[in-house]
């Protein structure tokens, strides 16, 4: 598998930019909210720290079997940041997978906006070469479950970490 990169996604709302360094201090803004790690654990980032966190996440992944791809997402009509959307892509026994996250800061949460970057990112993902996409969530995230199957993923019965997988088939 050849590394892939990020490159720009558009949807209605939404533009779904290629992260950069530059970000940070916005995103750092907009992850600020401490209820974002109900789930995931941990405390917000600090501006530094999300920007040292940014230079290693843009340097990519020191395995060059496995592409680390980011965007940040532009609401468009507001002009401004209001989360990200990542996929890490590794080839598996299961041929090449991408594990999918999403998080939308809270002043823009509940406008169907994490659902779009979601189904943006796995459409763009479905003309790459990529067999599944699969993303790890929380029993009790209700919000992100809805994201997941908006993006047309399915839980399985599959568990990691205490997450439930879910999973679609993309094909190549």
């Amino acid at each position: 598998m050849s590394a892939l990169a990020a490159q720009g996604i558009g949807t209605r709302r939404l533009d779904l930019l290629p992260l950069r360094v530059e970000h940070a201090e916005e995103m750092a803004v907009v992850l600020s909210d401490p209820a974002l790690h109900t789930f995931i654990g941990g405390i917000p980032d600090t501006p530094q720290a999300l920007l040292s966190r940014y230079r290693r996440i843009t340097a990519g992944s020191p395995d060059p079997a496995v592409s680390w791809l980011n965007w940040v997402i532009r609401l468009r009509e507001e002009s401004c940041l209001t989360g990200t959307v990542q996929a890490t892509v590794s080839p598996s026994g299961r041929g090449t997978v991408a594990e999918v996250a999403w998080v939308v800061g809270a002043p823009w949460q509940g406008r169907g906006i994490a659902a779009e970057a979601a189904r943006g990112l796995v459409s763009w993902l479905g003309r790459q070469p990529v067999d599944a996409v699969v993303a790890h969530i929380h029993p009790e995230h209700r919000a992100s479950a809805s994201v997941a199957t908006a993006a047309g993923l399915t839980p399985t019965d599959e568990w990691h970490d205490g997450e439930r997988r879910w999973h679609l088939g993309v094909g190549r």
